[in-house]
């Protein structure tokens, strides 16, 4: 089964791409950072529509760093896209684990196989392979991590066979995503 579905929002956003002359993953992140190295509360509620008590409840729970002095860095900024762009299709504590599997303890960098901002860069690229070939089969979406993970260094041996395994369920969640919230709107035109 072949589905495409052309994404116009950044992934974890409320915005739209061409808002944002196109930009996504890293291009997009450093954008917002162009003027600060930190980004406050409400600027995030402006780039993604999460509420601020529903981050503070992330924040809470460990599945968010805590900002320093007000202001989330890079990173912080990534994991959280990263977290809204998968909850519509996966538990939260599913999405708290994945994160973990790929990057361990959310309060010790050390153990991190691959910064978020990279991790969401990533993403966003094997998005962009895979809605430019025109086909997101489940081949053609490993193809597309391999491809975009081919330059990755491993910190410790098998660091990239976990990282692509991460990859490909982040994006079959976010391309499911993508159809729940395609078939919410075929229904809403049911009862038109």
């Amino acid at each position: 089964m072949n589905l495409q579905f052309h994404d116009e929002m950044i992934p974890g956003t409320k915005l739209k791409k061409c808002d944002m002359e196109n930009l996504t993953g890293l291009a997009f992140l450093k954008k917002v950072f162009f003027v600060s190295e930190g980004v406050m509360l409400t600027q995030i509620r402006d780039i993604s529509g999460i509420d601020s008590s529903t981050l503070q409840n992330w924040t809470k729970r460990g599945w968010v760093q805590n900002s320093r002095s007000k202001k989330y860095n890079i990173d912080q900024v990534a994991h959280i896209l990263i977290i809204n762009m998968l909850r519509s299709c996966m538990q939260l504590d599913h999405i708290a684990f994945l994160i973990q599997y790929i990057n361990g303890d959310i309060e010790d960098t050390s153990d991190d196989i691959i910064r978020d901002s990279v991790l969401y860069d990533y993403i966003c690229r094997i998005l962009t392979n895979i809605s430019e070939n025109g086909n997101c089969e489940l081949n053609s979406i490993i193809q597309a991590v391999q491809t975009v993970t081919s330059e990755y260094v491993e910190p410790f041996a098998g660091a990239k066979d976990r990282l692509e395994r991460a990859l490909e369920v982040i994006v079959v969640t976010y391309y499911s995503a993508l159809m729940k919230h395609h078939a919410d709107h075929l229904l809403e035109g049911l009862g038109a």
